[in-house]
C-alpha cells in the first residue's frame, strides 16, 4: 500500500507515522530524510540539493522531484511506503502521479489527520521548556507539579519565541493555505481519507488502522 500522510503542525502526524511504520512495516519516507540520504550518498541530485541548502535557499521542484523519484525506485518501496512532507503543492502531486505511472504503480490513499486549528493553537502554544536543564512540559498534557517551575531542577519554565500565539497562528495559517489545494486535489480523486486527530493517540491509530484495513480488503 502506497500512502501519503498529511496534517497541520501539532496534529500528531509524526506520532501516527511511527505507529503506521511499526505496524505495517512500510518505510517512512520524509523529505528531510531523502535530502540527507542523497547528500550522504553523494548523488548528483544530492549535490545540487546541498548547494541550495548551504545557501539557505529552497531546493527547486525539479531537484526535489528527482530525489523522490530515485527514492521510490529503491527495493524497500516495492511493497508499499509512507510518504511524509511530499507533495507540498498540486504541481508536486502531479509530478508524483507521473513518477508512479513510470514505475507502474499508484498512490493508494492520502491519510489526513484533522484537528481544528483553534485546538492546534492551544496544543502548540502550551509547550514550556526549562531554562536550566531543557526539560519539556505542556500546560495541558504534561504540566509541571508547580506552575512555572521545573520538576527536575527547579529552574524557571519559559515559552520559546516560536511557540508564541502570534507566531503559531501565522504558521498554521500558512500551512492551511498551502494544504487546501492538495486536500481538494486528492478529494476529487477519491483518495483522501480523513481521520479525527482530536482523540487519544491510540484511538487515532485505531481509526487509521480501520481506514487502511477497509481500504486493503
Amino acid at each position: 500500500m502506497n500512502l501519503i500522510l498529511m496534517g497541520l503542525p501539532g496534529a500528531g502526524k509524526g506520532t501516527q507515522a511511527e505507529r503506521i511504520v511499526d505496524h505495517y512495516g512500510f518505510p517512512h519516507i520524509s523529505t528531510g530524510d531523502m535530502f540527507r540520504q542523497a547528500i550522504k550518498d553523494g548523488t548528483a541530485l544530492g549535490k545540487q540539493a546541498k548547494a541550495f541548502m548551504d545557501k539557505g535557499a529552497l531546493v527547486p521542484d525539479e531537484v526535489t522531484i528527482g530525489i523522490v523519484r530515485e527514492r521510490l525506485a529503491k527495493a524497500d518501496c516495492k511493497n508499499g511506503f509512507l510518504l511524509d512532507g511530499f507533495p507540498r503543492t498540486v504541481q508536486q502531486a502531479e509530478a508524483l502521479e507521473a513518477i508512479m505511472a513510470d514505475i507502474e504503480d499508484k498512490i493508494d490513499a492520502v491519510l489526513y489527520i484533522h484537528v481544528d486549528p483553534e485546538k492546534l493553537l492551544a496544543r502548540l502554544t502550551g509547550r514550556r521548556i526549562c531554562a536550566n536543564c531543557g526539560a519539556t512540559y505542556h500546560l495541558t498534557f504534561n504540566p509541571p507539579k508547580q506552575e512555572g517551575i521545573c520538576d527536575r531542577c527547579g529552574g524557571p519554565l519559559k515559552q520559546r519565541a516560536d511557540d508564541s500565539e502570534e507566531t503559531v497562528h501565522e504558521r498554521l495559517q500558512v500551512n492551511i493555505k498551502q494544504q487546501q489545494p492538495l486536500i481538494d486535489f486528492y478529494q476529487e480523486k477519491g483518495l483522501l481519507k480523513t481521520v479525527n486527530g482530536d482523540q487519544p493517540i491510540e484511538t487515532v491509530f485505531q481509526d487509521v488502522s480501520a481506514v487502511l484495513g477497509a481500504f486493503a480488503e
